[in-house]
């Protein structure tokens, strides 16, 4: 099965930017859809951040990160990016990458941290 390591994530003041990196063991093009998920909180379910199409030609944002963040992918080097601006507090947390149509292996994640 396909596994994902994602990284770029650390520690920033308040509207300082981060892009993260999801390298992908295998091919994303064969998986699809790809996204980014975050988890704010120890053991709360995960939410969806943004997700990309295969052929990443549409993207698709939660409210509250719409017009911060960029979501892009590489289907030949297998990596899905996230460049994250005007981050906030309230964006610290560990975030995953995985599939959108189907859940695959989750990643340790990178962690998150903006302080104010």
């Amino acid at each position: 099965q396909v596994q994902f390591v994602e990284s770029g994530g650390g520690l920033v003041q308040t509207g300082g930017s981060l892009r993260l990196s999801c390298a992908a063991s295998g091919s994303i093009q064969s998986i699809g859809g790809m996204g980014w998920y975050r988890r704010t909180v120890p053991g709360a379910q995960r939410e969806l951040v943004a997700h990309i199409t295969r052929g990443g030609t549409s993207t698709n944002y939660a409210e509250f990160v719409k017009g911060r963040f960029t979501i892009s992918r590489d289907n030949a080097a297998n990596t899905v990016y996230l460049q994250m601006n005007s981050l906030k507090a309230e964006d610290t947390a560990v975030y995953y990458c995985n599939a959108v149509s189907q859940t695959l292996a989750w990643g340790r994640g990178t962690q998150v941290t903006v302080s104010s």
